[in-house]
């Protein structure tokens, strides 16, 4: 039996364990070590433990907790409803405003949380009441607010990019930078395509009436304080770090510090929030934690077997080329997005891709950008995308799974048309951490 065989059916085993719906980390895991035993005896299981270690005494994965810790506290304490209230002052009085201000909105929550889910979270308590009550179109509504959560993989503090960073060995501060202008470059598209769209079918986003945004001076001066704290956070993260002032793990700790200070000052940090987000937090954290070791050690024995070499020649013998073997790579992301969630695609697939991408001369930071796009895509996407069921848990009761399906479809082109485009330009995604860090 040649290795390559083997290597197959160790990933078909796991795939298929997989579907008895047991614990993504307890299969991977588990399938790695029995095929250890199995091909090298029980010594085998070694290769795993060491290299699940080495990743656990990498110093910046102490910032995967706090980031989490960040994004819910910021929701659960609600900072997000006041930044709104300037939101819908500020844009109100146009076609659209509000869903434009929405997707503000995510791109400001995504550049403290760096999670899709939390911004979710943050739209659906927020956002989409207050479109429905001013008469936008459901499908609007739903189609913005999961295409504005999707921006928090991409604006810096992504935790997704802190993951590959981990798994790709490539320094975070970079793929921070080089998620900025895709970034903002796929919010421009989204809002281009609401004022189109909004301009031509006025009733899917109608604009307030003049008394519900020109409001008196001093309800605009309270509304415009509402936004300084949200602000204040990023600074003190993010804007410290890239000045040079902190670290990474130092500006994650900072960045907690000053989300628990604006809790405060706004009078909403209690016992009850911070022991909801604590909980969260740890929960979320320990998942993330499991699910990485598990999936680094069914990576070290799946190398063993040659297969990242195997995987190499079955692109190439197809005759995909370089450009044709990136876009395969991007539609199997989308088929696994059919029943994994982000996480577990990375570190099922990534440690056997990215020898890949480097081999073909790619830039890795660059294709991290790639990567966390189309993973978003596999998120948003029928029959089993997790951020469609997420929507609907959590939308009111005449918005269908129908509704929710077919509000994604244009932000969905509009993300594919977002590769398209960093495949064309690549310096759209490597200039900035270029001119930032240098070559």
């Amino acid at each position: 039996m040649s290795y390559s065989f083997i290597a197959l059916l160790m990933f078909l085993t796991m795939f298929v364990v997989l579907l008895s719906g047991r614990h993504i980390y307890a299969v991977i895991g588990g399938v790695a070590s029995i095929f250890a035993v199995i091909l090298w005896g029980p010594g085998g299981i070694d290769m795993g433990f060491h290299s699940a270690f080495t990743l656990i005494n990498w110093y910046p994965l102490v910032t995967l907790p706090i980031f989490v810790f960040i994004g819910y506290l910021f929701s659960e304490s609600k900072i997000s409803e006041d930044l709104y209230k300037l939101i819908h002052i500020l844009m109100g009085s146009l076609k659209g405003g509000l869903a434009i201000g929405t997707i503000i909105l995510m791109a400001i929550i995504s550049a403290i949380n760096g999670l899709s889910v939390a911004g979710m979270s943050v739209g659906s308590s927020v956002a989409l009441p207050e479109m429905l009550k001013k008469k936008y179109d459901k499908k609007m509504v739903t189609g913005v607010i999961q295409a504005g959560s999707s921006l928090g993989i991409l604006i810096p503090p992504s935790v997704v990019l802190v993951l590959y960073g981990m798994i790709a060995r490539q320094p975070v501060g970079q793929l921070w930078l080089a998620g900025v202008m895709p970034g903002l470059l796929m919010a421009t598209l989204f809002v281009i395509y609401i004022v189109v769209r909004c301009k031509i079918q006025p009733k899917l986003g109608p604009a307030l009436s003049r008394e519900e945004w020109d409001v008196p001076f001093k309800e605009k001066i309270h509304a415009l304080r509402g936004g300084i704290l949200p602000l204040f956070i990023i600074l003190m993260m993010s804007g410290l770090f890239f000045m040079g002032v902190t670290s990474l793990v130092e500006s994650a700790a900072t960045g907690a510090v000053a989300t628990i200070i604006a809790a405060a000052i706004k009078k909403r940090l209690n016992w009850k929030v911070m022991n909801k987000v604590m909980t969260q937090s740890l929960s979320v954290s320990a998942m993330f934690m499991w699910v990485v070791m598990s999936a680094m050690a069914f990576a070290a024995i799946f190398d063993g077997l040659g297969a990242v070499h195997a995987i190499k020649t079955l692109f190439l013998s197809h005759g995909f080329g370089p450009i044709g073997t990136i876009v395969s790579m991007q539609v199997s992301f989308l088929l696994l997005g059919t029943f994994l969630d982000d996480t577990a695609m990375l570190i099922i697939v990534a440690p056997l891709y990215i020898p890949l991408v480097i081999s073909l001369g790619f830039n890795p930071i660059w294709y991290g950008v790639l990567y966390t796009i189309t993973c978003q895509i596999a998120y948003l996407t029928p029959p089993f995308g997790y951020n469609l069921f997420l929507m609907k848990a959590m939308a009111p009761k005449e918005i269908t799974i129908g509704d929710i399906y077919r509000s994604i479809v244009p932000f969905v082109f509009i993300m594919a048309g977002t590769i398209a485009i960093l495949i064309l330009f690549p310096d759209i995604v490597t200039w900035l951490p270029y001119k930032y860090f240098g070559n």
